[in-house]
């Protein structure tokens, strides 16, 4: 394949979202990042606002969500419920599905998504986000179905706790709760995500597709132990 790469990352202002965005820079592709919050090449919402023509890109990094509706289950609003489906999950969808048309013609295309881990194991207190990341990979591995035979792979990225602006304002004591259930006892960094989306979205990548790859230090393992406790991780 000769020529310059076009990748879409959303939610590109800040966080892994940002750091995606250099690393495929880099990495040496022309990079369009789109956010709701000003600072990047496309301002809108990816759940209501119409989407620019976006069939010439390559690799469409789907990254774009809200992690911030807390509330149980009995509790939640159909308002709460319905931004987190409207934003990770139908935004996610309208994103890709924009991008579709013009890799399907060129019979080549790469497809990430980040989800989460909630994903796998629900997330207490905030029901509608882990049903949006949920339903994220029922549509990666859908798509990755639908559009191999073209030269398409889909995959996502489900990250744990992620040393972004958002979880190191968070209190202290809260990260360290969280931490120690994570066995690698640290934060995951923005670049490791990067890496890992820059591999899938690269030439070496082309049969990987359907997959869902937790970058969480480990937190999604099983850690119930019937013998003596593990070793708590260094830090």
């Amino acid at each position: 394949m000769t020529g310059t790469r076009k990748a879409l990352v959303t939610g590109a202002a800040r966080g892994i979202g940002a750091a995606i965005a250099q690393r495929l820079a880099a990495d040496g592709m022309a990079v369009v990042t789109l956010d709701l919050q000003s600072g990047c090449d496309i301002a809108l919402d990816v759940a209501r606002d119409a989407l620019p023509q976006l069939d010439d890109v390559d690799v469409c990094i789907a990254n774009a969500g809200i992690t911030t509706t807390i509330a149980p289950g009995h509790r939640m609003t159909g308002e709460q419920w319905a931004r987190d489906i409207d934003v990770n999950l139908t935004g996610t969808f309208r994103t890709v599905q924009a991008c579709l048309s013009g890799m399907r013609e060129r019979r080549r295309g790469r497809i990430v998504v980040i989800s989460s881990i909630a994903a796998l194991g629900g997330l207490p207190g905030q029901v509608a986000y882990a049903a949006s990341k949920a339903g994220q990979l029922g549509l990666v591995r859908t798509l990755a179905t639908e559009n191999a035979r073209y030269g398409i792979t889909v995959n996502a990225i489900l990250p744990g706790l992620v040393a972004t602006e958002q979880v190191l304002a968070m209190p202290e004591q809260v990260r360290e709760r969280v931490l120690r259930a994570v066995p690698t006892g640290r934060l995951v960094e923005p670049a490791e995500i990067a890496a890992a989306v820059a591999f899938l979205s690269g030439e070496e990548a082309g049969q990987i597709s359907g997959q869902a790859i937790a970058i969480d230090g480990g937190a999604s393992l099983g850690q119930i132990s019937l013998g003596s406790e593990p070793p708590a991780p260094q830090r």
